[in-house]
């Protein structure tokens, strides 16, 4: 506890001068050099002090004692993923807030504090605090360090920005002097490198932050390092592993009544029978997924495009219209273009394939190419560009597009 801090503060709120504070324990300039921390006071002498300014030693103690462990519950329940909880903690860190920056935890605090604020999806103010910290770096203690590089990481991958985010947890993970056996940051390898679609090693991290979540008993992200490995497994056409992952998935989340998970789970368990050619399984998943999901955001729309793409190819023509044409609207109205481009190209195709593949070439694959976050979807579309144009006796501009795939 910065005791010389502490004592200049209350003196300072109770309205009184050095000398009144400092009559018959010390003299004003000792007392002077211990508000600016520029001396050591023994106990007795603090001890003194702060006993006039009816502030008890021991309290002062205690509450050190309380700060280290609210810190740390606080970030238990960040990673057990106990929302409330962390509400609770959070809270009455704030209720002690005032005697916070007196205490050796400051910095720790104020870290916690961003990744709380993270954990909220409070970006504005996460930001703020980020510009903070960033002024208090070179105080920062080596664990303090990681801790604000770490949390960085995690700051840019809920903006999106994947590859940023893995260059700092790569050199986060090659500097031997950093902890090794944390499970949440493992876990965020795994979810960046998924994200990066380098899914041999989104699997290789995934299966240890598992490991050290079933260690904790950690059944929340439990639950969601499974489907990252599910989704990684099935990218990596490892397809009983990922069914296994999304089945144990199911059971869990149904007893957990986890039920703004399950959506996600009969989503991607609809991906993966559809890419093992089983697309009324996949129907059938796609369309428990929906019935779980509000309507009007993005999710939904996703799950019913998929569901509109597999009535197409399963040739349930006028379900496929309908589920395309609320597609096309409802992205246009989200302002998510791929999908209404996406959307727009099927409904071509059922009045015109001529039409629709010009469209597919002139719209829909410049965008795609634009973003450069859609492999999967663009080397599907250059298969289906190369045949069309093969089929048309174009062999020039088939082989053009096969090349794209190669």
């Amino acid at each position: 506890m910065e005791f010389g801090a502490l004592i200049k503060f209350y003196r300072t709120q109770r309205g009184m001068t050095q000398t009144e504070l400092a009559k018959g324990i010390c003299s004003v300039p000792h007392l002077s050099k211990i508000e600016n921390n520029s001396k050591e006071a023994n106990e007795a002498t603090v001890s003194l002090l702060l006993s006039r300014l009816h502030i008890n030693f021991k309290e002062i103690e205690e509450k050190e004692e309380l700060i280290q462990n609210l810190l740390q519950q606080l970030g238990e329940k960040i990673n057990f993923y106990l929302k409330d909880k962390a509400d609770e903690v959070y809270q009455k860190l704030q209720e002690i807030e005032d005697i916070i920056p007196f205490s050796t935890y400051i910095h720790l605090y104020e870290l916690y504090k961003y990744r709380y604020l993270l954990f909220k999806g409070l970006l504005d103010e996460a930001e703020w605090q980020k510009d903070l910290l960033f002024k208090q770096k070179k105080n920062f203690s080596q664990h303090e360090e990681y801790l604000f590089s770490y949390f960085n990481a995690v700051c840019l991958i809920i903006k999106g920005h994947y590859k940023a985010a893995d260059e700092i947890l790569e050199a986060l993970y090659n500097d031997p002097s950093n902890e090794r056996s944390n499970a949440d940051f493992f876990y965020h390898r795994a979810f960046v490198k998924g994200s990066l679609e380098q899914s041999g090693h989104a699997i290789h991290f995934g299966k240890v932050a598992l490991q050290l979540f079933m260690n904790e008993h950690n059944f929340f992200r439990i639950l969601h390092t499974l489907m990252m490995l599910g989704i990684n497994y099935t990218h990596s056409n490892i397809y009983e592993e990922a069914e296994d992952s999304f089945r144990h998935l199911i059971r869990n989340a149904e007893l957990l009544n986890e039920e703004k998970l399950l959506p996600q789970i009969y989503h991607n368990m609809g991906y993966l029978q559809n890419k093992r050619n089983k697309p009324k399984d996949a129907l059938d998943y796609y369309e428990k997924s929906l019935a779980l999901q509000p309507i009007k955001n993005q999710h939904y729309l996703v799950t019913l495009y998929s569901i509109g793409e597999i009535q197409y190819s399963l040739n349930e023509v006028a379900k496929a219209k309908e589920s395309l044409q609320v597609v096309s609207s409802l992205a246009k109205e989200l302002g998510v273009k791929k999908y209404r481009l996406l959307a727009d190209f099927y409904l071509f195709h059922i009045i015109s394939p001529d039409k629709a593949f010009k469209y597919l070439e002139a719209k829909v694959i410049p965008h795609l190419e634009g973003t450069k976050e859609h492999n999967n979807d663009l080397t599907r579309f250059y298969k289906m560009l190369s045949d069309f144009y093969r089929q048309q006796g174009s062999y020039l501009e088939a082989v053009n597009y096969l090349n794209k795939i190669i």
